[in-house]
C-alpha cells in the first residue's frame, strides 16, 4: 500500500463538524487533495463501474441497480481483504432487502488493491478510531460497495430504495464517482425523530459525505434522466466500518 504523510487528514473544521453533527459533506476536491489521487488513479478506478453486475435481490422488482462487493478487516492504516462472502442486513436496518444473505460479484482486484481504496482506509480508519476513543490499531469489519443506479423513462432509479435508513454500522463513507444525464439524487440527513438535519447533492466526481451511522438516518432521492433518449446513471462508492467488538449483523459463511 502507498504510505501517506502524517498530514493526510481532514481539515480540523470538518472533523469538528463530523464529531458534533454526526455527518460532514466533503465537496470535491477535498478527498482528492487530502489523499493525493492522480488523474490516472481516478480514471482506472472510475472505469471499473462499467463492469458491475446486476443486483438480483431487489424486492421491489427493480433492475436498475448494479453492484460489486468486498469485505475487509481494517486495522490502523492497513486493510486486509477477506474471502468473498455475502452481504447481510437484518430487516431492522433494511426492511426492503434485508433478512437474506446477498451474494454480489466481487470487487475487482485492481480496485481492491488500488491506490484510492488504500488511501481511504489509511486515512479514515485512524480518524474513526480517534473519534470513538479506540486504540489506533483497533480492528474494524469493513465492507466496500460499488453501486451504479440506472434510470430511464421506463424505470426510476432509486439509490436508497429502502428510504431513510441506517446501515447498522458505525461509520459510512459515500463517495460520488460520477453522474451521467441525471437530475435529483439529493442526499438527505435526518435525526431518528425524522427532523431534517441536512440536504445536499453530490454532483461532482469526488464529492463525498461521512456519516456516523449510530446517530443519524440518511437517504438519497430518486434520480430521473435529463434527456429521455440518452443513458442515465449515478455511480457511487460506499465504504462502511463497524468495530469488531461492537454488536451487529453477523454473516455465516458456507
Amino acid at each position: 500500500m502507498p504510505t501517506l504523510s502524517p498530514s493526510a487528514t481532514l481539515p480540523a473544521a470538518m472533523v469538528e463538524t463530523l464529531a458534533n453533527r454526526g455527518f460532514v459533506h466533503l465537496p470535491a476536491p477535498t478527498l482528492e487533495v487530502m489523499l493525493g489521487w492522480s488523474a490516472q488513479d481516478w480514471s482506472r478506478f472510475a472505469a471499473s463501474w462499467d463492469r458491475l453486475g446486476t443486483d438480483g435481490y431487489m424486492a421491489d422488482g427493480g433492475r436498475y441497480r448494479l453492484r460489486r462487493h468486498a469485505t475487509f478487516t481494517a486495522q490502523g492504516q492497513q486493510a486486509l481483504r477477506q474471502p468473498h462472502q455475502p452481504h447481510y442486513q437484518s430487516r431492522d436496518y433494511n426492511a426492503l432487502n434485508g433478512g437474506v444473505q446477498r451474494w454480489f460479484e466481487p470487487v475487482e482486484d485492481e480496485v481492491a488493491q488500488g491506490t484510492i481504496l488504500a488511501s481511504i482506509f489509511e486515512t479514515l480508519t485512524p480518524l474513526f478510531a480517534r473519534l470513538d476513543g479506540r486504540e489506533d490499531d483497533a480492528s474494524w469489519h469493513s465492507e466496500v460497495h460499488q453501486f451504479r443506479i440506472e434510470t430511464s423513462a421506463r424505470e426510476t432509479g432509486r439509490p436508497t430504495p429502502e428510504g431513510f435508513h441506517r446501515d447498522g454500522v458505525d461509520w459510512v463513507l459515500v463517495l460520488l464517482v460520477g453522474r451521467r444525464n441525471v437530475e435529483e439524487g439529493t442526499t438527505e440527513i435526518a435525526g431518528f425523530d425524522g427532523a431534517p438535519l441536512g440536504r445536499f447533492t453530490l454532483c461532482q466526481p469526488g464529492d463525498a459525505v461521512l456519516l456516523d451511522d449510530r446517530r443519524i438516518m440518511h437517504g438519497v432521492t430518486p434520480i430521473q434522466p435529463h434527456a429521455l433518449s440518452e443513458p442515465a446513471w449515478r455511480d457511487a462508492l460506499v465504504v462502511t466500518w463497524r468495530a469488531d467488538d461492537a454488536p451487529g449483523d453477523q454473516v455465516t459463511i458456507g
